[in-house]
């Protein structure tokens, strides 16, 4: 079957063109005014019950090639009693916002869904990362893993997911390949649904791991932006992230850094808008942070804002890292290496052409 979009003939999908409106209720403005509306100007709609890929034919992926590496809100590749102290200085790579579709579909203003920039770019990611010597001890990609939100477009997303794992999956099996959850990953307003879409394919969507003598805590930052349909989900995610925080709090000399796709802020607690797209709300921030400095967070490394930013807030850093994929800024695409020493944590994000061949640490 083909169909004919302004004039063209597609393929042999059914194509059924739609304008979703904005998941959030009133779009907020960023403090550089860009609105980011979450909207897809198309929709697919299958003519059988098989998930279709769009551009690409994308192989299948096995689990021996795509691993997932959380049981029970824990990584099962790292061992505790090994990684609770600090040996010696060590570093990990942290990236964010892959988000393959996003380039064409928001910034190139094309209705037709494709993902070829993001394949080059996230190609190019794989690469830098399997030649760096020594080997990171593990890759965290912070967020909106697709562009496609999987309880609005399903098969779009099942092809992206398929590009994601079919690239990703060639890390070097040394490096674990960890990920966060994003708002294109649950929605902007999750649904207990899309949350169970999200562990099947990618794990748990919070988690606790020591590496290297500091705690990681890998936070759903959805539950704290919206809760309004996963309010059994929330409590749970607050109450495991009190429970490690107050494990944190009680071993002396805790080191912690918080994983996650929603900044706390962009610079500062002084940020004059009181709930921005790009941000965790005032009123968040007023019941939390607090807390987290309380416990020991050292640095909470985060996406979204496709733009590098972060401030201080008492003693943490919050640390806005701009997108592997698509740039709503200056910034160019890249990752961000993060050196741990016994007494500090330095972190420099590389654009992915200076991404260097050797870690000094």
């Amino acid at each position: 079957m083909h169909v004919i979009v302004t004039g063209i003939v597609i393929s042999s999908f059914v194509f059924s063109m739609f304008v979703v409106s904005s998941l959030m209720s009133g779009k907020s403005v960023e403090p550089d005014g860009i609105h980011i509306p979450v909207v897809y100007t198309l929709r697919i709609v299958m003519s059988d019950d098989k998930a279709t890929e769009l551009h690409r034919q994308e192989p299948n992926v096995s689990n021996n090639e795509w691993k997932i590496r959380t049981e029970n809100n824990n990584v099962n590749f790292f061992k505790k009693e090994v990684e609770e102290e600090w040996q010696s200085p060590w570093y990990f790579i942290q990236g964010a916002d892959p988000q393959y579709g996003l380039i064409e579909r928001y910034i190139n203003k094309n209705p037709i869904p494709n993902w070829d920039k993001e394949i080059e770019l996230t190609e190019k990611v794989v690469e830098k990362i399997n030649s760096l010597n020594p080997k990171p001890r593990f890759f965290v990609i912070c967020g909106d893993l697709c562009d496609a939100v999987p309880t609005e477009n399903p098969d779009l997303y099942k092809a992206q997911e398929a590009t994601f794992k079919r690239i990703f999956s060639k890390i070097d099996p040394s490096i674990p390949v960890l990920v966060t959850c994003g708002n294109h990953d649950v929605g902007d307003q999750p649904l207990p649904e899309g949350l169970e879409i999200y562990k099947a394919s990618w794990g748990d969507d919070y988690y606790s791991f020591w590496c290297g003598g500091v705690l990681f805590l890998t936070i759903n930052s959805q539950y704290l932006a919206d809760s309004k349909y996963v309010g059994e989900f929330a409590s749970k995610h607050e109450e495991w992230l009190y429970e490690q925080l107050k494990l944190a709090k009680s071993k002396s000399g805790s080191r912690v850094v918080l994983l996650q796709h929603i900044p706390w802020f962009l610079k500062s607690t002084d940020e004059e808008v009181e709930k921005s797209y790009f941000t965790l709300s005032k009123e968040v921030q007023r019941a939390m942070l607090d807390k987290l400095v309380d416990a020991g967070v050292e640095k909470a490394f985060c996406g979204h804002y496709h733009r590098n930013a972060g401030g201080t807030y008492k003693t943490m850093e919050v640390v806005v890292s701009s997108a592997i994929g698509g740039q709503l800024g200056p910034d160019k695409s890249g990752i961000r290496v993060v050196k741990v020493y016994k007494d500090k944590i330095e972190h420099e994000y590389y654009p992915i052409d200076d991404i260097p061949s050797s870690v000094k640490l």
